[in-house]
């Protein structure tokens, strides 16, 4: 197993699974407001001279989560026999068997991410923009989602692609059930099968009323038909193809001599095309009460407008890097400022939509996998 790589599939989720699925990213929202609500709890008796042990990696908040769930502090009832005499019952979380224990555990894994992370950014070990400490998330504000990890129980995996049972287009999860999905699972499914492929972990969330499930695999290198050879040492660090990101023209190759080797004029310019229709949308969100069902339904037709200029330009930058690292094994892309350049205010729409900081993500993890060299010039 040499990369990881992810399938994302839509789910065709029935009412009722919908309601399991609210539930499920519900937890995961309330598990990661627990933990960091502790984390702050022990910090503040800390700075009062206390000898508490903050719970801050991944293991220590879930430990910490698991000991609070069934406490006195998050649930108990009072018992009243006939006699009159009143006891305390602890009963911990309710609902905790509704729910996959592991969507707590993924969530306390997540805010111990973000706790290193802000330490290491505040020490100096960590480059880029400042990270801020975690914040609890907002149900408005917060994208519902979970995670669930891979296990084996008696030899049977808890996540499957494709059951026998359930039918090609499914992905049965645990507590969660069987979700059929619209996307066909063949290549994913063949993979397992012939062992090129283990699943590691299915992330479910929503976007724009749309359910979907990634599922994230450690895979196998590619074919060796589909790498690049090896140069040798002897070649002179030739073969090097400069790739030149524009507005006119997304994408202009050129070797070391000049010469042009590829150009991408037919951008279909998603955003461009749709802003008519995403200004009369967002007109009417701005007319809807706030807090009222209609308000909630004109955000949701405008977040599914958003989405689907996203989905549009991804996948046609997934085209394009396709056909650069395919067919040269050097490539050079320019560093550039894009939120400087986004400033401009006359170019940030059409900048905005080319995607030039997505198309260098894709094609740096693509020549990756193919045995490639992608590298970037300095300004």
């Amino acid at each position: 197993m040499g990369r990881f790589t992810a399938f994302r599939f839509t789910v065709d989720a029935s009412p009722s699974q919908v309601v399991v699925l609210g539930r499920h990213a519900g937890a995961a929202r309330f598990a990661f407001n627990q933990c960091l609500a502790l984390v702050k709890e022990a910090l503040d008796a800390k700075h009062r001279g206390g000898s508490v042990v903050v719970p801050w990696s991944g293991f220590d908040l879930i430990n910490a989560f698991n000991s609070w769930k069934t406490s006195a502090a998050a649930g108990r009832r009072f018992v009243v026999d006939s006699a009159g005499s009143a006891e305390t019952v602890v009963t911990g979380l309710s609902w905790r068997a509704l729910v996959c224990q592991q969507v707590c555990e993924e969530a306390a894994v997540d805010l111990g991410r973000g706790l290193a992370a802000w330490a290491d950014s505040r020490g100096g070990k960590r480059a880029g923009r400042r990270v801020g400490f975690p914040t609890f998330k907002r149900k408005s504000r917060t994208r519902p989602s979970f995670r669930i990890r891979r296990k084996t129980t008696k030899g049977r995996p808890s996540i499957r692609v494709g059951d026998p049972t359930a039918g090609p287009r499914s992905v049965c999860l645990p507590v969660v059930g069987v979700l059929a999905v619209r996307e066909d699972t063949r290549r994913l499914r063949r993979m397992i099968r012939t062992g090129r492929a283990c699943v590691r972990y299915a992330t479910v969330s929503a976007r724009a009323g749309r359910w979907t499930v990634t599922v994230t695999v450690e895979a196998a290198d590619l074919h060796p038909a589909r790498q690049h050879p090896a140069r040798p040492d002897v070649d002179g660090g030739g073969g090097w193809v400069g790739v030149d990101r524009g507005l006119a023209a997304l994408v202009v190759a050129a070797d070391i001599t000049g010469r042009e080797v590829a150009r991408v004029d037919d951008v279909p310019r998603p955003l461009r095309a749709a802003l008519p229709k995403l200004r009369r949308l967002s007109r009417q969100v701005s007319r809807k009460q706030r807090g009222s069902r209609n308000r909630a339904e004109a955000v949701a037709r405008l977040g599914r407008a958003h989405l689907r200029v996203a989905n549009i330009r991804r996948h046609f930058l997934h085209k394009v890097a396709n056909r650069l690292v395919k067919t040269h094994d050097r490539l050079v892309l320019e560093d550039l400022h894009t939120a400087g350049m986004l400033r401009n205010r006359r170019l940030a729409v059409a900048i905005s939509d080319a995607g030039w900081a997505d198309l260098a993500r894709i094609i740096g993890y693509k020549q990756r996998w193919r045995g490639g060299q992608a590298t970037a010039a300095p300004r």
